[in-house]
C-alpha cells in the first residue's frame, strides 16, 4: 500500500481533467494562457487576498517574495528548522541569513516566543510553515512582527502567502508548480515582474527577474482538480480522526494535536512514534507506505554548518526529528487500508 497514490485520485477525475488539458492543446496557449489568470483569481479568492501570482514552482513562490525585500547582506529572516529545505534556501539564495527557531511540541509549527527571543534589529521578514496542514499561530506572529516592523510571509494575515502545486499536495499538479498571493497591490505588480524577467511590457525590463511563469497545462489541471479538494480534505480529516480512536489506547505512539483554533487539512497524518525507526523497518516489511518528514532538521545540515548552530541549539525540533513517522492518509483510502494501517503499527508494538 502506497503513501500516496495518485493513480487513484486520476481514476475519479480523469474526464475533467483530460478535457481542461485538451483545451490548452486545441487552442495551443501554452504560455501564459487564460486558465493561468482564472487560477490566480481562484486561488486568491480561496485565500481572502486581492491578487495571485502564480510561478514555476513552490520554491520560487517564497524566493520572489524575499526578492520584493531587497535584502542586503546580515538582514536576517526567521524561520523554523522543522520543514522543507527550500524554506531556508530561498532565504539563503535570497541574500540574507536564515534565523532558526525552535517549534512547539505539539503542533510542530514555529513558537512564537522563541520567534519573539530571535527578533533583532537584522530582522526583515518571519517566514512561518504551516506545517503537516494547520496553521501556525498567525495572530501572536503577527504582533509580534507588528511591533517590530517586519513582513510576515505566511497565511491571509500575512504579507505574501506562497503555495506550492507539487503533485503531492493536497492541491497538486502534474509537475512543478506555485503560487503568491497577497492584498498589497505594489507587491503583486512587483511579483508579476520578477517572474517575467522584471519587465510588466515584452522586452522592457525594469530590474533582473528570472522565468518563472506557471505552465498553462498545468493551471488547467488545478482548475480541474480544484472543485474537488473540499471533498478531499474532508476525507483527510475523516481518516485522521479513524486513525486517531485507533491510537488513542496505544501508549507508544501519540497521534497529531490539532490547535482548537484550526480546521486541520492533514496533508501529512503524523505521529510521534517510541522506537521509531524500529516501526519504519516495521511497516517496510509489511509492504505499507510511510514516510519521514523531517529526518534532519535544516539548523543541522551540513550547508548552513557555518551559521553555527550545534546539537541540542533546537531541542523541540531536534526531538521531532527523531520521533515523527508520517502515515498514508491520502483521500482514496478505503477503511480496510486504515485498518490494516493500524493493525501494523499495533502489531509492532505488541
Amino acid at each position: 500500500m502506497p503513501m500516496l497514490d495518485l493513480v487513484a485520485q486520476y481514476a475519479t477525475i480523469k474526464d475533467d481533467v483530460v478535457a481542461a488539458m485538451m483545451k490548452v492543446v486545441e487552442t495551443q496557449q501554452f504560455i501564459m494562457g487564460p486558465a493561468v489568470a482564472q487560477l490566480e483569481t481562484e486561488i486568491a479568492r480561496l485565500s481572502h487576498a486581492k491578487h495571485g501570482v502564480g510561478c514555476a514552482s513552490g520554491t520560487d513562490a517564497l524566493l520572489l517574495p524575499l526578492k520584493v525585500l531587497n535584502l542586503k547582506p546580515g538582514d536576517e529572516v526567521i524561520t523554523t528548522p522543522f520543514t522543507f529545505f527550500a524554506t531556508a534556501g530561498t532565504i539563503y539564495n535570497a541574500g540574507a541569513k536564515p534565523v532558526f527557531v525552535d517549534i512547539q511540541p505539539d503542533t510542530f509549527n514555529i513558537d512564537p516566543q522563541a520567534v519573539k527571543r530571535a527578533i533583532t534589529p537584522r530582522t526583515r521578514a518571519i517566514m512561518p510553515v504551516h506545517l503537516y496542514g494547520q496553521m501556525a499561530d498567525m495572530l501572536e506572529i503577527m504582533a509580534i512582527a507588528s511591533r517590530n516592523g517586519v513582513k510576515v510571509m505566511a497565511g491571509e494575515l500575512g504579507w505574501v502567502t506562497g503555495y506550492s502545486f507539487f503533485p503531492s499536495k493536497n492541491l497538486g499538479a502534474w509537475g512543478d508548480g506555485g503560487m503568491m498571493v497577497t492584498s498589497d497591490d505594489a507587491t503583486a505588480d512587483r511579483l508579476k515582474k520578477l517572474r517575467l524577467h522584471g519587465g510588466a511590457k515584452q522586452y522592457h525590463h525594469d530590474e533582473v527577474g528570472t522565468n518563472s511563469r506557471l505552465d498553462t497545462l498545468q493551471a488547467a489541471v488545478l482548475l480541474a482538480k480544484l472543485p474537488h479538494l473540499a471533498a478531499w480534505s474532508g476525507k483527510r480529516r475523516e481518516h485522521a480522526a479513524y486513525y486517531t480512536r485507533a491510537f488513542s489506547e496505544l501508549p507508544q505512539v501519540t497521534p497529531p494535536a490539532v490547535d482548537p483554533a484550526n480546521e486541520h487539512i492533514f496533508h501529512q497524518y503524523t505521529i510521534r512514534a517510541e522506537r521509531r525507526d524500529g516501526l519504519q523497518a516495521h511497516l517496510e516489511k509489511e509492504g505499507i507506505g510511510h514516510a519521514v518528514y523531517y529526518p534532519i532538521p535544516l539548523h543541522r545540515q551540513h550547508c548552513f554548518a557555518q551559521l553555527g548552530y550545534k546539537d541540542g541549539s533546537l531541542p523541540e525540533a531536534e526531538r521531532a526529528s527523531r520521533e515523527v513517522l508520517s502515515l498514508p492518509i491520502y483521500p482514496e483510502l478505503t477503511r480496510a487500508q486504515l485498518d490494516r494501517v493500524i493493525d501494523a503499527v499495533r502489531g509492532f508494538y505488541r
